[in-house]
């Protein structure tokens, strides 16, 4: 088996802002496969800032499943299990050469006979742009949003409020996420005004890291709490059981580039079902070739919440891709 890697840099159409910083570009890396014939493809996807990945040695670890191709997965997944990006990558390509074209997880979504509901993604801004999106949103008959705040609390709570006033609960579910943009002392009374507003949940209300004031804040939310970067960087089995069991959330966001693949998403997910913890599947600013994978993994899933997904129409010079947004349902086309 050979292999290479392209790199390749995304741009986005509008920066893309939160509460951590703005982004322009993302980088990433085409992992691509050939084997007696056969060609699979798949996404290296690494998030500098937010993934545990060490983005000095990055390059090294890629040259290195380049050279050593060939060996064992059992040896790669070891070699490589604190760069999950990497491991999402090699997962993609090995599953897209067995399938070929576009396919990674055939299932009735690639046959094309069901989709996906998704949450709409609002981002971060002053009051008008956040409105105006969420006013295409609700145009395009979705039924869950999910908001970036923690930039400018009281703007966005003004704008909670008078989304809250004009849509009821049973009209629109909304999610926020934090990015631990709160402070531990400020964090109770933020989650208060939420729960007054009849919002669905909130990510990472504070910083990951702080297992005894998370644990603390989902023992007493008056709203449900999801765990986002608190997965970030525990890479082993018993990391991932010992900090659901000692934080009990309501639920966690699983990306699986960030947290270990797709088969580091089945051990999360695993975990999570055995102690009754719900979960739903969030995209990382991948390309249209890690989306499509990502899709299909999570279409096999069965979970019927609004997944956090899209189109990858966030960047102007993204890939082509079999997906196809309409309304707030995905679907593969071929």
């Amino acid at each position: 088996m050979k292999a290479h890697y392209t790199p390749y840099r995304l741009v986005f159409y509008k920066p893309a802002q939160t509460s951590r910083e703005i982004l322009t570009s993302k980088e990433t890396f085409i992992l691509t496969l050939q084997h007696e014939g056969k060609k699979g493809v798949g996404e290296c996807a690494l998030f500098r800032g937010l993934s545990a990945e060490d983005p000095v040695q990055y390059k090294k670890k890629l040259d290195w499943l380049c050279e050593n191709i060939s060996l064992d997965p059992s040896v790669i997944s070891d070699e490589l299990r604190s760069y999950p990006s990497l491991w999402t990558g090699y997962e993609q390509a090995i599953r897209n050469m067995k399938y070929g074209q576009d396919l990674y997880f055939p299932s009735a979504f690639t046959e094309t006979k069901d989709s996906i509901k998704i949450n709409g993604l609002i981002w971060m801004g002053e009051p008008d742009f956040m409105k105006n999106q969420i006013q295409e949103k609700i145009a395009e008959n979705y039924t869950c949003i999910k908001l970036k705040i923690g930039a400018f609390w009281d703007k966005e709570r003004d704008l909670l409020r008078h989304i809250r006033r004009k849509y009821s609960v049973e009209q629109l579910e909304i999610r926020v996420d934090a990015n631990g943009a709160f402070g531990i002392e400020e964090a109770p009374k933020i989650l208060e005004e939420l729960a007054r507003l009849n919002i669905h949940s909130i990510e990472q209300p504070i910083k990951p890291k702080r297992e005894y004031e998370m644990k603390k804040l989902c023992k007493n939310s008056p709203l449900p709490i999801a765990l986002d970067e608190e997965l970030i960087g525990r890479f082993y089995p018993k990391e991932k059981k010992a900090v659901l069991e000692y934080i009990r959330p309501q639920y966690i966001i699983l990306k699986p580039s960030l947290i270990g693949g797709f088969s580091g998403c089945n051990e999360w997910i695993a975990l999570a079902e055995k102690m009754n913890i719900g979960w739903w599947i969030t995209s990382a600013l991948e390309s249209n070739i890690g989306l499509n994978a990502l899709s299909q993994y999570t279409y096999t899933k069965k979970n019927t919440l609004p997944q956090g997904l899209g189109t990858g129409a966030l960047f102007s010079n993204n890939f082509r891709t079999p997906l196809l947004l309409k309304n707030d349902r995905l679907w593969y086309t071929r």
